[in-house]
């Protein structure tokens, strides 16, 4: 039984680990292709992706990083996922653009970071 929650908590932060990067891509590919491109903006732009997208962060974060904190003893992976959650849900605010850019991006850096920290905590 151990062993199948220790599978499922692995999973969740490989899950993380993805979910993060999908993020940067989005983030930069949506960029781009409006800035360069001005193509893509009504639907690569819209409030509800990047909500859902916060929504599955904070989700996975704080089930996989809490749990992980709980059974290692170490709450640094949790500290960082929550500053970058933090930061992705700053990005919320300020509108479209570079800023939001650099500020999701950072945070999903973070996330992924302390996913990775948890794994190797785990182990």
């Amino acid at each position: 039984m151990r062993d199948a929650v220790l599978s499922i908590r692995n999973r969740l932060d490989s899950l993380g680990m993805v979910l993060s990067g999908f993020c940067a891509v989005h983030c930069l590919a949506s960029l781009l292709l409006v800035t360069v491109l001005g193509i893509g903006g009504g639907v690569l732009l819209r409030p509800e992706i990047h909500e859902i997208g916060l929504a599955l962060a904070v989700g996975i974060g704080l089930l996989t990083l809490g749990l992980g904190a709980l059974r290692h003893g170490r709450t640094g992976p949790l500290l960082i996922g929550g500053c970058g959650i933090a930061l992705m849900a700053a990005a919320l605010f300020v509108g479209h653009g570079p800023a939001e850019a650099v500020l999701t991006i950072a945070g999903v850096a973070l996330v992924a970071l302390a996913h990775i920290r948890n794994l190797r905590h785990a182990h």
